[in-house]
């Protein structure tokens, strides 16, 4: 029997209507009280999985039915009717104490934190769903993007020192001002050639975050370091993609990592940092060009990058890949931003059937603007660094950018992305292949080999 929802009501009574439907529906509850009931997943008999899966089902069904009603007055009340800049996980982190059972609390995402991917319950999907309702809305989600956009704590309190030094240290990300103006951002995860984990995009929005707030920089370059793994040593790497060893052991989080990074440094990149400055009456953000040079590979994540700048530059022994669909999940905002690069036929080729594009073939140039042999890459890094430091670069790069990417635009994805990749990373099929990378030795590569899986 369906339950019926309560009538729309004002602002102040969106917890009493999510109260009264839970309760009647009793969804929530019985799926909480079987998960406690049942051993962890891995030693579940199929009659158990099939019970929970049944009751997670329902409950998740009552939630996309209540957020597709509420999500309005829901973000309202969350946010001070938008008055408050809360971050996705500030923002679901107030939904889980605000509205019980909407989406998991912070006991039940310690407990899922503390397994690995395959013992999970899947509690971040409701996080999707929650997510997805917010930023499908013409209101709230705008406001969600907006909150996103500006920079975090972590950045604040570095900027005095970086803008008095011109250096910033961190475990994964190396950033440098020069007196050229030039922020260059170096991805210095040696080890494991630069895959990318939580902390990598911590540093990163970190990064980005300080060379748009610091009034000396003018463009921003980002570059893998080189590498101490032992097959590419000394040799610099822009990137191996997603962690998929933190993946498989539960520490790639759908919110901390995924949604992050998208809504985050990548976002910040197309659109600026957003500032409260008084006389800035033009544009409340800081926007600035940005320069990649790709040297070894660029594989997933490190591909996904270069989508969002304004200037690549790759080594002619170089390859890019987005082998997310052999992964068995979702290559970030690839899919909304690919086909615009190389069309239709292309993007289904690298992102459906992994295939690479080496940086010597044609295709490549629809994705990079120069080739140049590895020992020509530092010019060649110097000489488009100088063209993008004009007057007009930063006009026309925001009306290419508005034209290329509307905003609704591309919330509409991310509204989708949000749930469609929470249920990726619960499959089955991901499960079992990531599960391959956690006996990866201690200092092992991220991946089998770069440029597989």
């Amino acid at each position: 029997m369906t339950t019926v929802l309560p009538a729309r009501r004002a602002r102040e009574d969106v917890v009493d209507a999510w109260t009264r439907l839970s309760a009647a529906s009793g969804a929530v509850a019985r799926a909480a009280d079987l998960m406690a009931s049942l051993p962890a997943p891995p030693a579940r008999t199929p009659g158990q999985r099939a019970a929970i899966a049944a009751a997670k089902e329902a409950a998740r069904a009552l939630r996309t039915r209540f957020m597709d009603v509420y999500a309005d007055a829901v973000y309202d009340r969350l946010t001070a009717d938008r008055t408050l800049d809360l971050r996705i996980a500030e923002l679901l982190d107030a939904a889980a104490a605000e509205l019980p059972g909407l989406v998991p609390d912070s006991a039940r995402l310690a407990a899922e934190r503390s397994r690995p991917q395959a013992a999970k319950e899947g509690d971040e999907i409701d996080q999707g769903i929650f997510l997805r309702a917010v930023l499908r809305s013409p209101t709230a989600g705008p406001h969600l993007l907006d909150a996103m956009l500006r920079p975090t704590p972590r950045a604040l309190r570095l900027l005095p020192g970086f803008t008095r030094t011109g250096l910033v240290e961190m475990d994964a990300v190396r950033l440098e001002r020069r007196a050229d103006g030039v922020a260059r951002i170096t991805l210095c995860r040696g080890d494991c050639l630069n895959a990318e984990d939580s902390a990598q995009v911590d540093d990163m929005e970190t990064a980005v975050d300080l060379a748009l707030l610091d009034p000396a920089v003018r463009v921003g370059l980002l570059r893998g370091g080189e590498m101490s793994h032992p097959r590419y040593r000394g040799r610099r790497v822009f990137s191996a993609g997603i962690n998929l060893k933190s993946l498989s052991s539960g520490d790639i989080p759908l919110v901390g990592f995924l949604l992050r990074r998208e809504l985050g440094y990548l976002h910040k990149i197309v659109r600026g940092v957003l500032t409260d400055h008084p006389g800035q009456w033009h544009s409340p953000r800081v926007e600035k060009p940005w320069v990649a040079a790709v040297d070894g590979f660029a594989i997933g994540g490190g591909t996904q990058v270069l989508l969002v700048c304004d200037h690549v530059l790759a080594a002619s022994d170089a390859y890019l890949s987005l082998p997310a669909a052999k992964e068995g999940i979702i290559p970030g905002v690839a899919n909304f931003r690919f086909t615009r690069y190389v069309g239709p036929r292309p993007a289904r080729q690298v992102i459906l059937e992994g295939r690479r594009i080496r940086a010597s073939e044609p295709d490549a140039r629809l994705l990079v603007d120069e080739v140049v042999e590895p020992e020509e890459m530092d010019a060649a890094v110097e000489r488009s660094l100088r063209r993008l430091d004009g007057e007009a670069v930063l006009a026309n790069r925001r009306m290419l950018n508005l034209a290329e990417e509307p905003s609704d635009a591309f919330r509409a994805y991310m509204a989708e992305f949000a749930l469609q990749q929470a249920l990726r990373i619960y499959g089955q099929d991901v499960i079992a292949k990531v599960g391959r990378f956690g006996a990866t030795p201690p200092g092992g590569p991220a991946r089998v080999v770069p440029g597989g899986g």
